[in-house]
């Protein structure tokens, strides 16, 4: 369709043509601190663990303790986690690089289905580029439309939810507010599957010694939250299922753990980190270990799994522990983010 301006319908005839109406993609990570020094530290867990999406204790309960005493002593050792991933030829935190990096290529790829008429941008629901800023940078660029895409196959409240959140809240300031579409959860799209298959199949090729057993790790959140509604356990449970038929496999070569776990409470288990010790105190001394909640590679999956979660397989005898990478920026990711977008675009273009 062409670009060029036009006449607003029922105009009259001497009204100058306008810009054509644009359309969004805005595509929304969790976010990252912006260094790794104590106060930019503390201002991100400040504004991660205030959410109440995330910790939802009443405030007079959490508030003292989160700013008298956890946001005293984490920002150093989680700065400390951010050190040992961090991006220091562009002075970023990996999920920063990634993000931008998957932006690029699927602003590409949609450009080439549709044109000029939709741009494509990123937001961070916690730090920078903010979720506001972003919005209005694209309303600014004339889009009348924007679809809002968070990059997390499986809903959560915690994930999904707060992203939807953060974009509500930046609309309510908008004078003059875009049509808004957020997007399902694509835990079960085939795309998606299949790209998981294809980096669990490389990742075994290049092992010498396969595997006995893969572990799914997905971020963790309160039972609570599944007793009360939340569809993420199963979604998760659904996503392992799909690639384990996918693949080909029986049951015993794959299973599902959670990570990530806050707080004294019960959270979703088994527990990622004492399920991988448990394996290999039962004889599966080659293990690898894949997160397929994250849509690009963090401080919980290049610290926390690669780091934390290797040392308590190897510690309890493991020998051969392979962290098979996020889907990060790989074509058939995109191939398949691109898909997601293409069919929630559809009845705003062709």
């Amino acid at each position: 369709m062409s670009d060029r301006p036009i006449r607003p319908q029922h105009a009259p005839s001497d009204h100058p043509a306008l810009a054509r109406p644009k359309i969004g993609v805005l595509l929304a990570n969790l976010g990252t601190p912006d260094a790794t020094d104590y106060w930019s530290m503390r201002r991100y867990l400040n504004e991660f663990l205030s959410d109440k999406r995330v910790i939802d204790y009443p405030s007079w309960k959490w508030q003292p303790l989160l700013q008298l005493i956890i946001l005293t002593k984490r920002p150093f050792s989680s700065g400390r986690a951010y050190r040992s991933i961090w991006n220091t030829e562009k002075n970023e935190s990996p999920l920063m690089t990634i993000t931008r990096a998957q932006t690029e290529k699927l602003a590409q790829a949609v450009h080439d289905k549709f044109g000029d008429r939709v741009l494509v941008d990123f937001c961070m629901r916690y730090g920078n580029p903010s979720t506001k800023s972003k919005l209005r940078a694209l309303i600014e660029q004339g889009c009348q439309k924007i679809l809002f895409v968070p990059l997390y196959p499986q809903y959560a409240g915690a994930t999904s939810a707060t992203a939807n959140d953060q974009l509500f809240r930046a609309l309510a300031q908008e004078t003059w507010q875009p049509a808004v579409r957020t997007i399902s959860p694509y835990f079960d799209d085939p795309a998606y599957i299949d790209a998981l298959a294809q980096s669990v199949e490389r990742a075994y090729a290049a092992q010498a010694d396969q595997p006995d057993i893969l572990v799914c790790s997905y971020h963790g959140v309160p039972k609570r939250y599944l007793m009360q509604g939340d569809p993420y356990h199963c979604q998760c449970q659904k996503t392992t299922r799909l690639l384990k038929e996918r693949l080909g496999w029986s049951d015993d070569r794959i299973t599902t753990t959670f990570q990530s776990r806050f707080g004294p409470e019960e959270w979703l288990q088994p527990y990622t980190v004492e399920e991988v010790a448990r394996l290999a105190q039962a004889g599966k001394k080659k293990i690898a270990v894949i997160a397929p909640a994250f849509s690009a590679d963090c401080i919980e999956t290049l610290e926390e799994i690669n780091e934390e979660i290797r040392e308590s397989f190897e510690h309890a005898g493991g020998q051969q522990f392979t962290y098979i990478p996020c889907l990060n920026d790989d074509p058939a990711h995109i191939a398949a983010l691109t898909g997601v977008i293409s069919r929630n675009l559809r009845g705003w273009i062709d």
